[in-house]
């Protein structure tokens, strides 16, 4: 008689393990899905690694993602944790300060490159971490640019 509840549990484990990846394959998602989905022409940033949790997208320059203009908004400033580029003839220059003088720290991410999947370990010129400080960008000719993201 106990081989039958045994037998019964080693069967329900055994349908539920293989349930278990099957939804969780179906949920991830990657940058590179992402790359793949992407309009022509604009760059993204997200809210954690690997593209996900996403904050916006824009096709021109924003200034100030905390403030009520541009495509980044209010609570959009200083929370990506992973950007996307595919715009058509620049790179995406991202910076630590806002306004239109374009001080502080920043980094670039290449139109070659595609994406950043993961900034906690990249640094802006100024020597404080990407991640989660990004208060603006603008669109820049390679040449704009000395530092990259990785």
């Amino acid at each position: 008689m106990r081989k039958l509840p045994a037998a019964l549990t080693v069967l329900a484990l055994a349908t539920l393990g293989t349930a278990v990846p099957a939804s969780a394959a179906h949920a991830a998602s990657t940058c590179s899905d992402n790359y793949s989905g992407a309009a022509s022409g604009y760059m993204y940033a997200y809210n954690y690694a690997y593209c996900d949790g996403y904050l916006g997208r824009a096709a021109g320059d924003d200034s100030n993602w905390g403030d009520s203009g541009g495509s980044f908004q209010g609570g959009d400033t200083n929370k990506a944790t992973s950007i996307l580029n595919k715009g058509n003839s620049y790179e995406v220059k991202f910076y630590n300060g806002t306004g239109t003088g374009w001080t502080g720290g920043y980094i670039c991410l290449s139109r070659n490159e595609g994406y950043a999947s993961d900034l906690t370990n990249d640094y802006f010129t100024s020597g404080s971490r990407v991640s989660n400080a990004i208060s603006s960008h603008r669109w820049v000719s390679a040449g704009n640019c000395s530092k990259w993201a990785t």
